[in-house]
């Protein structure tokens, strides 16, 4: 059956015609989640800059919160909310740098590959489903025990090496059921060139999917590092949350009472934590029909206007 440039033009554009919504609807949890990561964020970028030296060492070890020190002092007198201010730029770091790594192996593997086909999507699939079986946890305490001094530019190396097969494999089967649309199909006929389908007709409809993984990589990347910087191999000679978390077990700061200095971590860990999940969740509902349905239908019972 023949088809003209102009029918397969005219094919593709009714295809695309419903226009997708690129950005969720703002719900509840999607304003108290930009809402916390967003002050976190600020916090993160702006508070170094108007603290002191959080390594200073003084003579006033473990002094609660007050007189001078918003958080409190260390074992060894170190302001705590100076460390903290340092902690959340040095794990945002980790994570920003972990989620875009994840983005482009996941998405050179995953989407290029399934795009591909033939040899090369085999070839990555393989190689995905080789990084998939190998067990994070275990090889990312391997290599990191292997380098006695790590900055937080090589743990979140590692974080990524060992967290992009499962989001590749996502991607992959996605962009194959894009691949086959009618729209693709008639571009493809139409003549269009192999690197404009893959940007313009493929590469959109797979945003909101990315934007969920990338999310989902960073809160892995700052779990992740907290748990090796708590077992004692994460960065060394920088402030992380995790590292902050380390001090406060080695000074017994649980033991003596000093909640000030290994609360504030914790709770920023999982305040950002929270706020990622919730923007996650808020992404979801673009990627799934059912959940964007069921949060139509939220919102209309308490008549909130889309």
């Amino acid at each position: 059956m023949a088809i003209t440039t102009e029918g397969a033009a005219q094919a593709a554009t009714t295809a695309a015609a419903p226009a997708r919504r690129r950005l969720p609807p703002m719900t509840l949890k999607l304003a108290v989640g930009l809402g916390i990561a967003g002050v976190i964020v600020v916090f993160g970028v702006v508070g170094p800059l108007l603290v002191g030296n959080p390594s200073t060492v003084r003579d006033i070890g473990l002094t609660a919160p007050g007189n001078g020190f918003l958080l409190g002092t260390t074992q060894t007198g170190q302001d705590v909310f100076a460390q903290l201010a340092y902690a959340t730029r040095g794990s945002l770091i980790i994570g920003v740098v972990v989620g875009a790594l994840t983005l482009l192996l996941s998405a050179f593997f995953g989407i290029v590959g399934a795009f591909v086909g033939g040899w090369a999507d085999e070839a990555f699939s393989l190689f995905t489903n080789i990084m998939l079986v190998i067990p994070g946890l275990p090889l990312v305490i391997l290599i990191s025990s292997y380098v006695p001094n790590k900055s937080i530019w090589l743990v979140a190396a590692v974080l990524a090496i060992t967290s992009w097969a499962g989001s590749a494999r996502v991607l992959r089967g996605f962009t194959l059921s894009v691949r086959s649309r009618d729209y693709v199909l008639a571009a493809r006929i139409s003549g269009e060139k192999r690197w404009r389908i893959l940007f313009v007709e493929i590469l959109p409809n797979l945003i909101p999917l990315l934007a969920s993984q990338v999310v989902f990589a960073v809160i892995f990347a700052i779990l992740g590092e907290a748990g090796l910087s708590f077992l004692g191999l994460g960065a060394s000679g920088s402030f992380t949350w995790g590292t902050m978390l380390f001090y406060a077990q080695n000074g017994l700061a649980l033991r003596l009472g000093a909640w000030w200095w290994f609360a504030p971590p914790g709770l920023a860990i999982a305040l950002f934590g929270a706020a990622l999940s919730l923007i996650n969740f808020s992404i979801d509902e673009i990627i799934n029909p059912k959940l964007r349905s069921q949060t139509r239908a939220e919102r209309n019972k308490w008549s909130v206007k889309a």
